[in-house]
């Protein structure tokens, strides 16, 4: 496995047998949260670096991976980074709202979100899990108006 297939793959957790996605997320909870820990800027940085890397290895693996097959989950973990920045600080209750709004955008692929994964390209991968995170972000933002999180 090359450097860009391990990244790509969120370091191995996109070849859970079951609901790897899901496992990326997981995975990307865990980073944002140990940056958030440290401020928004390093959670920005680390959302940033995260993508930009993101899109790099999956053009530079080919056809077959801009049809976004399963193992790819650093899109994943990218777009579950950036709805942590729409918390104030970390909870457990933050944690859990951002999980679940950014796997129901995710898989439910509301108007742009499928639009940017119908692309079919490293844009496209990448592209539909920032719009989902960005769409989890700002309802948690919403949700800061009337929850402690």
């Amino acid at each position: 496995m090359n450097r860009w297939t391990l990244l790509a793959s969120g370091f191995g957790t996109g070849y859970a047998r079951k609901a790897p996605g899901t496992f990326g997320s997981l995975a990307g909870l865990a980073l944002g949260a140990a940056l958030l820990t440290a401020g928004h800027l390093p959670l920005l940085f680390g959302t940033l670096i995260s993508t930009a890397l993101g899109t790099y290895a999956i053009s530079t693996l080919g056809a077959a991976a801009t049809q976004d097959p399963g193992w790819i989950v650093i899109d994943e973990i990218a777009g579950q980074m950036l709805t942590l920045l729409a918390l104030s600080h970390l909870s457990i209750l933050g944690a859990l709202a951002a999980f679940a709004l950014f796997r129901l955008f995710d898989i439910a692929k509301p108007g742009p979100v499928a639009w940017a994964d119908s692309r079919h390209d490293a844009w496209g991968v990448m592209g539909d899990d920032i719009i989902a995170g960005l769409l989890a972000a700002a309802c948690l933002l919403l949700l800061r108006l009337v929850l402690p999180l």
